[in-house]
């Protein structure tokens, strides 16, 4: 380089393609010592609304600032955040209310672009050109992982299967309240090395089908099961929200399902499923009256079946649960009553001589709706219930501490799945070959 020449600044994302669970390093260098800039994030949706999130740093003496090391001083979030820019995201100024950041297609990637800015910048981002800025990929699905429609024996839903000759642990998720076919999830524990398959069991904004009971659940436990690359005897419940209910019903009343292990994110064992969901569901509607609106007149469902019976017929008996049992609570979830089920889980199991199979993680401040790591944190949105009315809900969850839940529950739950559904040393094995080789 010719003295006296000034090097452009260079901005590097590593790895620049991986999954949406693993953590990168965003370095700038090539800076005056001392500089203040501005690190930002930017991504477009699939539903074309544009996400963001930034950091104000500091070059250090080399002109170097390492967002793994340095610490923001300000922007979406502050301290020394490794993925600050991601999980700090949140919807443009002028965007569309209600928004939730949810994958649709896991077959494409989350593109986001890095930016650097010169100074300590709040707005207007789009108006001012980028010192030098860098696109990272986030996966949800690790090459060879296989995508395969299930429409059969009546039940909607998707498998994914890991790359490898098998036979792999099988999960079978289950969202919430929702409805729909949220994929995402079964991917990325594809990616893990488990054989998924999400069910769909509410559509979206319509009644719920008055023949969807245990008996649906119980068919597509069957399914997995007797699928050729899952080991039919390994085999985890994974529920979120309204399919915690289903977990611990089918754990509890199945005769024909008997998984290894369950996961329950978010959930509450008041809501017994079994005949029909449709006269549940019907149940919980009678106490519509216990809705609750804050200030900004956001929908608070969580009073709706509290307070938690005493008489046991009225909840699931998981006093007779007989596999491991990981309850994942939010101390701030506004939409369901789960940290005071927790409370009565643990009592009724301890009384039933069963809670040494209970383990539970419990976050003071996070929300509702945990999402795999560095996930914005959704803590309000638009809700289309039955009848395609909309609702504007209040999950819960602050911004850091739902972020590092979500991060710290993610990992104590994949080593639980490891822990109760791999042999020992089979599952950091498939792990070590499923890693992402740097191309597509």
């Amino acid at each position: 380089m010719m003295s006296g020449t000034i090097p452009c600044p260079m901005l590097t994302v590593r790895p620049c393609r991986g999954l949406v669970d693993e953590k990168f390093q965003v370095v700038v260098k090539n800076l005056p010592p001392g500089l203040k800039v501005t690190l930002h994030s930017l991504h477009q949706s699939e539903d074309n609304d544009f996400w963001e999130a930034f950091g104000h740093y500091v070059s250090d003496t080399k002109g170097t600032v390492s967002v793994a090391e340095d610490v923001s001083v300000g922007g979406s979030y502050q301290g020394t955040e490794p993925m600050g820019l991601l999980w700090s995201m949140k919807p443009v100024p002028g965007s569309r209310t209600g928004l939730r950041l949810q994958k649709v297609d896991v077959r494409t990637p989350m593109v986001v672009r890095i930016s650097v800015y010169g100074g300590h910048v709040s707005q207007g981002f789009r108006e001012m050109a980028a010192l030098a800025f860098a696109d990272v990929e986030r996966w949800y699905m690790v090459p060879g992982v296989r995508r395969v429609d299930i429409r059969e024996s009546d039940v909607k839903g998707t498998l994914f299967i890991p790359p490898g000759p098998g036979p792999f642990p099988g999960i079978l998720d289950l969202w919430g309240g929702s409805g729909g076919l949220v994929e995402y999830r079964s991917a990325l524990l594809a990616s893990h090395g488990f054989v998924s398959m999400v069910v769909k069991y509410l559509p979206l904004g319509e009644s719920v089908p008055s023949d969807i009971g245990l008996s649906y659940f119980e068919t597509a436990f069957r399914l997995l099961q007797q699928h050729p690359l899952v080991t039919p005897d390994r085999i985890a419940l994974f529920g979120l929200s309204l399919g915690v209910s289903v977990s611990l019903s089918m754990a509890v009343y199945s005769k024909v399902a008997h998984p290894q292990c369950l996961v329950c994110v978010s959930g509450t064992h008041i809501i017994s499923i079994r005949d029909s969901l449709a006269e549940v569901m019907a149940e919980i509607a009678k106490n519509v009256h216990k809705t609750r609106y804050n200030e900004e007149k956001q929908v608070i469902w969580r009073d709706l079946i509290l307070p938690i019976p005493s008489d046991p017929k009225k909840k699931i008996d998981v006093g007779q649960i007989k596999c491991p049992l990981a309850l994942i609570v939010g101390g701030d979830d506004q939409n369901w009553p789960a940290p005071e089920s927790a409370v009565d889980i643990e009592k009724v199991m301890k009384d039933a001589g069963n809670s040494h199979l209970l383990t539970t993680f419990s976050y003071p401040m996070a929300g509702h709706l945990f999402e795999p790591p560095f996930a914005p944190l959704c803590r309000t949105s638009i809700f289309i219930g039955q009848n395609r009315k909309e609702a504007h809900v209040l999950w819960g969850g602050e911004t850091d501490a739902h972020a590092h839940a979500q991060q710290d529950s993610w990992r104590k739950i994949l080593s639980f799945l490891e822990q109760h559904l791999h042999s020992s040393g089979e599952g950091m094995l498939l792990r070590a070959q499923l890693e992402i080789s740097g191309s597509r």
